[in-house]
């Protein structure tokens, strides 16, 4: 049903987000965003070692 960004989609996305919020607030909304993935990645990644540890364990 949906298909792939292309670079047309993500460019208009672009400019909704600049016209929404300004210029001034695109670049601290970009290092929140960045955060939060790598926070993310830094949880899963915890997780799945945990997971493989108590997999070992129970073997």
């Amino acid at each position: 049903m949906f298909s792939r960004i292309g670079t047309s989609e993500l460019i208009l996305i672009l400019v909704i987000a600049l016209v929404i919020f300004g210029p001034s607030k695109l670049p601290e909304i970009g290092k929140a965003i960045g955060t939060s993935i790598k926070e993310f990645k830094k949880s899963i990644g915890s997780i799945s070692e945990d997971s493989e540890n108590n997999n070992k364990k129970e073997n």
